[in-house]
């Protein structure tokens, strides 16, 4: 049971907002401590709540440029200053976790959130965790195949029988604290693989497609797909959503300009990890067009790409990546502040 869908008053296209942690600049140009960071994050989760947004997801890394590595515990101190808004990894790094105490966590979360909790499972587009828990690179696959199974069999709430290839078996434990409604709301957050997909709609999972570059559209195979798959394996829909990097300001030129600096050195910084040529401002503008994956612009340029992806993918919710680097955190909480007053009623008459 997917505890969010199908809620009459829902909005065509429900929106949230994901953050990594970015470690932004101080007043003097030098990188503010982790600990500024992690309370620079809570105050905008709870803007993002006053502003009346459907959820807040909190990324999990484990390095320097990221300062939340333990996203259950931000959540926990956001859902002491929040009342509404719904509370999720985006994402939880499963093949480097222990799948019982992932569900411990989550669980637990959602107790001290009155229900708002939900997890995002997934690989991990960077591979930090691996070497820092002790894990080898070489079973990437297996261990995220293995340890969704073994989750899937705790988030029933029942007693796990359960052998894997990755870790110890169990026989008839049961993982606690229990819900008080329902399941753990859980996710699979793809980006952008036909296995994923497949894999997902065999559990039953609805999934967050992580859309960071391209034109959103051409993921509406993997949408077709989901479906297909969902239906051969007998489970029900429920809800999909996509995931792209954005930034709102008054104009179009002004969230460009706030912008482009930030994105550029976080893209140039990950992209010479991984052995990408550097960046210009070309790749950003055909990403800031109308077709393309980066949201950002004045409310009304946001709202009509969010209502564009909609119509191409129909899927029902949207999460917006609203930090970027060094993206300071005044734009940031702007940002936050027109998502929330001015998208979100203009994306709903959009699709009225």
């Amino acid at each position: 049971m997917h505890r969010e869908a199908g809620a009459a008053s829902a909005p065509p296209v429900l929106l949230g907002l994901n953050t990594f942690g970015d470690v932004g600049l101080d007043a003097r140009g030098e990188p503010k401590p982790h600990a500024q960071v992690i309370r620079d994050l809570v105050d905008e989760a709870v803007l993002a709540d006053q502003v009346g947004l459907h959820a807040f997801g909190v990324g999990e890394h484990h390095r320097k440029d990221f300062a939340v590595s333990a996203p259950e515990v931000v959540l926990a101190a956001i859902a002491s200053r929040t009342e509404g808004i719904r509370l999720a990894s985006a994402v939880t790094v499963l093949s480097s976790d222990d799948p019982v105490r992932v569900f411990q966590r989550f669980s637990t979360l959602d107790a001290v959130s009155a229900g708002r909790a939900e997890v995002i499972l997934g690989r991990g587009s960077f591979i930090e965790s691996f070497p820092l828990f002790g894990l080898d690179l070489d079973d990437y696959e297996l261990l995220f195949e293995d340890k969704l199974e073994l989750f899937d069999r705790v988030r029933s709430q029942k007693p796990v029988h359960w052998e894997g290839r990755t870790r110890g078996p169990i026989h008839g434990l049961t993982a606690y604290p229990h819900l008080e409604d329902g399941l753990l709301d859980t996710w699979i957050g793809v980006g952008g693989t036909p296995q994923s997909v497949v894999r997902a709609a065999n559990y039953g999972y609805p999934v967050a497609f992580a859309i960071i570059g391209g034109e959103p559209a051409r993921f509406a195979p993997f949408v077709e797909l989901y479906k297909r798959s969902l239906e051969k394996s007998g489970k029900p829909y429920t809800m999909l959503a996509t995931h792209s990097p954005g930034h709102i300001a008054e104009t179009d030129e002004q969230a460009r300009e706030e912008l482009f600096p930030h994105w550029l050195a976080m893209r140039n910084r990950i992209g010479a990890e991984r052995g990408w040529g550097p960046g210009s401002r070309t790749e950003f503008n055909a990403q800031a067009s109308r077709t393309g994956a980066l949201y950002v612009g004045s409310p009304e340029t946001v709202a009509r790409k969010i209502a564009d992806t909609h119509r191409a993918l129909g899927t029902e919710r949207f999460d917006l990546k609203y930090s970027s680097g060094t993206l300071p955190h005044d734009a940031m909480m702007k940002s936050i502040e027109l998502f929330g007053t001015r998208v979100a009623p203009l994306v709903a008459d959009m699709l009225a």
